[in-house]
């Protein structure tokens, strides 16, 4: 009698759990070495739970389109053409050289985000002279012209059968929904204060002999962030390449209720104590994830307490701080709060 009870009660509490579970979101940070924060790694994976996945600045830290890790991607993210975004450069081999100087090989003229979106049929989401540069990257690769999604009003329905541009302004928002799914996932494009400059190794070789002798480039538009909402509530800000400006209080935090931030902790941009006021003061996230440190910031996974980015860790308040390991999958709520793999 009591195995007669028992056995549907755990059947239900168990079904009840794998509901929930299915509800998170997974982040999966693509670095250059297995488990650490290195001083390439920029790439991450987001899925949501209609399966929706995007990749978002693929920069040096993958091999290329053949890259393992990735699986399907349906939305590619570039926050702006400095190389360790765009991809000028790719791993030679996964865990190739040091935490602190992986080994590189060249990924012109194509780009680690063109031959990625190439390979995968993605959308291009992101601004137009990003997206018409990587657009015309991609029609090199395939041989054919790389087409609008569609009209900017309609939601993107992945997967899609070729890559195409989904081009949108500073502040546009774009929908994407797998097949059958109820909701869609939003992503908009938020300020960054940072440059976008392109290499000059990615430039057809008129246009790069024109520069050379001047050492300038040109610049592909304005630098962005992304606010990514996501099917089960969670709001997560992706910073870009970025110094402190007011805009990630009254955009990412007042606007759209950012409850998660993954921090881009480039010392060009943001010592400690300007990162930390950004977090603590100014978006208040439930959870902060630091990325693109500059560093070796992280051995056996564990951050390094002389690093740059213990510095930052230490003066963040009431909240915590995960180092984006690569290939350690975290699972996120609704809410901010990390539930798996943290």
């Amino acid at each position: 009698m009591r195995g007669n009870v028992v056995g549907p009660i755990c059947m239900l509490a168990l079904a009840a759990w794998s509901a929930a579970w299915a509800q998170n979101v997974k982040i999966t940070p693509l670095g250059s070495h297995a488990g650490e924060l290195c001083s390439r790694d920029r790439a991450t994976i987001f899925e949501d739970p209609t399966g929706v996945r995007i990749l978002y600045d693929a920069g040096q830290s993958v091999t290329g389109a053949e890259d393992p890790r990735l699986g399907r991607i349906d939305v590619v993210l570039l926050t702006h053409a400095h190389g360790d975004h765009i991809g000028d450069q790719k791993m030679k081999g996964l865990d190739s050289g040091t935490c602190d100087n992986p080994q590189l090989v060249s990924a012109a003229p194509n780009s680690t985000t063109a031959e990625i979106a190439a390979a995968k049929n993605a959308a291009l989401v992101m601004v137009t002279p990003l997206a018409n540069f990587i657009g015309r990257k991609i029609e090199t690769i395939r041989g054919k012209p790389t087409a609008a999604c569609g009209p900017p009003e309609s939601d993107l329905l992945a997967p899609f059968a070729a890559p195409c541009l989904a081009i949108v302004q500073i502040g546009g928002t774009r929908l994407v929904k797998t097949s059958g799914a109820s909701k869609a996932v939003e992503i908009a494009t938020v300020p960054a204060v940072h440059d976008s400059t392109v290499p000059l190794l990615l430039m057809m070789e008129a246009a790069r002999k024109a520069l050379e002798p001047d050492n300038v480039s040109f610049t592909l538009g304005p630098p962005v962030g992304y606010v990514i909402r996501f099917t089960n509530g969670l709001v997560a800000y992706l910073t870009g390449d970025t110094g402190i400006h007011a805009d990630m209080q009254t955009v990412a935090r007042d606007f759209y209720k950012a409850n998660l931030i993954e921090l881009n902790y480039g010392p060009n941009a943001l010592n400690p104590e300007g990162a930390a006021y950004a977090v603590n003061a100014l978006v208040q996230p439930a959870s902060v994830i630091i990325t693109h440190v500059n560093e070796g910031a992280t051995s056996g996974g564990k951050v390094k307490p002389t690093s740059r980015t213990a510095a930052f860790i230490g003066l963040v308040k009431s909240r915590p701080v995960y180092p984006a390991l690569s290939g350690k999958t975290m699972e996120f709520d609704g809410a901010g709060k990390c539930v798996a793999g943290c």
